[in-house]
């Protein structure tokens, strides 16, 4: 059985909005004073001056990691770009010279407008190839083309490690 509900019929001044936009100004004209005289209530950081303090377990941008020898980690066994729910990481694959490894990726892209930075693609890399702790956040930037990182870009924030895959992370510099 429907229950019938009597609908509430605004009069002539709350159709207009008059009283509600006038509501609005004053939270606005509010706030204004507080930010221009009440400095002390607005949380400023003087970027780049005064660096924020990260959490530990901050995702920053990704990096790639190389092996000892400077080579890219990665395999392109394609388990990130799987992972991502934005579909934000491209990899092309090749063979790789040496025989032992089967496969590197020629072309390694990450579109940092479409990442989440849910890293997904951290906890799927069995290789220990791609993270996102390298301290830094994503910069602003004025066109498109500047925010698809390559592989390149991603290696230059990495450095080399000797983790054994799904150890315990160690540099290089940690080791000797």
């Amino acid at each position: 059985m429907a229950k019938l509900v009597n609908r509430f019929e605004p009069t002539l001044v709350e159709q207009s909005y008059v009283f509600e936009a006038a509501k609005g100004v004053g939270v606005v004209t509010r706030q204004f004073i507080r930010n221009l005289f009440g400095r002390r209530d607005t949380p400023t950081v003087h970027y780049p001056e005064q660096r924020p303090v990260y959490p530990d377990r901050f995702r920053g941008r990704h990096r790639l990691m190389k092996r000892d020898d400077d080579q890219v980690r990665c395999v392109a066994c394609m388990l990130c770009s799987t992972a991502c729910p934005a579909n934000c990481i491209t990899i092309v694959a090749v063979e790789h010279e040496d025989t032992a490894i089967e496969k590197m990726p020629e072309r390694f892209e990450i579109d940092l407008l479409k990442c989440i930075y849910c890293g997904f693609c951290v906890e799927a890399c069995p290789c220990d190839a791609i993270r996102m702790d390298s301290g830094r956040h994503t910069l602003p930037a004025y066109d498109r083309k500047s925010e698809h990182i390559g592989k390149v870009d991603l290696l230059a924030i990495g450095e080399a490690t000797i983790a054994p895959q799904g150890g315990r992370y160690r540099s290089v510099k940690e080791a000797h």
